[in-house]
């Protein structure tokens, strides 16, 4: 009996779906996955080497807002005449934030916060300046002297108020599996850009917990990621045998790398001479806890961190070595997005063929 309601089944398939329409069907899917390779081939980085924005300016100059024409970074005696200070918006370790107006165009003025850190502000600065690319918020001027640094301001603050945001009626129709899988491939194609920066591999080494990864980070207008803090940025040569270390003090916790924790046991009291350097596999280690933040728990999410078990599982591999590289990390996610949304846009595609 089953062999017969199989057979007509069989039967009445091959008399509903004419082989025309099978051969069309098959080249819609074939033309859909090329439109896809197309769309993600412009927002992704597919080489070694970072994409160069082709809106940014010369080195040295800054285009803002309905501005057509670049215009040189701002002086000191620019920043003092032409800059003024609304409100205090944010204050860290190293820096206050003033949110002020240059030119009717809101921008983002910092200040050293601590005379002590004024290393780390100017270190910020150096990387600000030789960093400028499209995953980088747009230096807009400096004064060195009064340790000043003006910037573009993004209104939807940093990535700590992500699910905030999401959670706006003007902002619900972006709060989906794509869109929050977009964000986490905008912050591993950041990480890919500093470990393959002009200068160097560089490692984020403020990130010892979730928070203080997502405050590093701006959301802009349109949903995409920028890194916003670039204070602590230690580079790895390691063909000169230079490692980090990310501060002078213990760390501890889940969070970080297994690499970056004490040795030696609670017996032996931490001292900062002794700790074993590290490279940039530190920062592989979190992408899996920072991705799973931006996927949330929307409709969808699921089956994105089902396809990502693979890779993530790599990413915490307790040995350095044995971690993926940002580029492999990158690649594998853009791969993925690019299943999911050919299944996404033809469900009911394989069963149908």
């Amino acid at each position: 009996m089953d062999k017969k309601l199989h057979y007509v089944k069989k039967e009445l398939l091959r008399r509903e779906i004419p082989p025309v329409l099978l051969v069309l069907l098959l080249l819609a899917v074939l033309l859909l996955s090329f439109l896809l390779y197309m769309h993600l081939n412009n927002f992704s980085v597919t080489t070694g080497q970072p994409d160069v924005d082709s809106s940014l300016c010369p080195f040295g100059y800054f285009r803002l807002g309905p501005l057509k024409n670049c215009s040189p970074w701002l002086s000191c005696e620019a920043i003092n005449t032409e800059v003024r200070k609304l409100k205090c918006v944010g204050e860290g370790a190293v820096k206050k934030v003033f949110l002020s107006e240059w030119k009717e165009n809101k921008v983002s003025l910092s200040q050293l916060a601590n005379s002590e850190l004024k290393e780390d502000f100017l270190h910020g600065l150096k990387m600000l300046k030789s960093l400028q690319s499209k995953y980088v918020v747009r230096l807009l001027g400096y004064c060195e002297k009064q340790f000043t640094i003006l910037t573009q301001y993004h209104p939807l603050g940093s990535l700590k108020s992500l699910n905030e945001m999401l959670d706006l009626p003007r902002y619900k129709g972006l709060n989906t599996w794509h869109r929050r899988f977009m964000l986490a491939i905008d912050y591993v194609s950041i990480i890919h850009y500093l470990h393959n920066s002009p200068l160097g591999t560089l490692v984020m080494c403020d990130s010892n917990d979730l928070d203080k990864v997502l405050s590093q980070y701006l959301l802009t207008s349109d949903f995409h990621v920028l890194v916003n803090d670039l204070d602590a940025l230690p580079l790895v040569n390691k063909s000169a045998g230079r490692l980090v270390k990310c501060g002078h003090r213990e760390l501890q916790g889940e969070f970080v790398a297994p690499e970056q924790l004490w040795p030696y046991g609670e017996e032996v009291p931490f001292e900062d001479d002794l700790m074993p350097p590290y490279d940039e596999k530190t920062d592989i280690w979190k992408i899996p806890d920072v991705s799973n933040f931006f996927l949330g728990h929307v409709e969808g999410s699921d089956i994105v961190r089902f396809h990502l078990f693979d890779i993530h599982a790599a990413c915490k591999k307790k040995n350095p070595a044995e971690r993926p590289s940002a580029q492999m990390v990158m690649d594998t996610y853009r791969k993925i997005l690019t299943l999911l949304l050919r299944e996404a846009a033809m469900p009911g595609t394989r069963e149908m063929l």
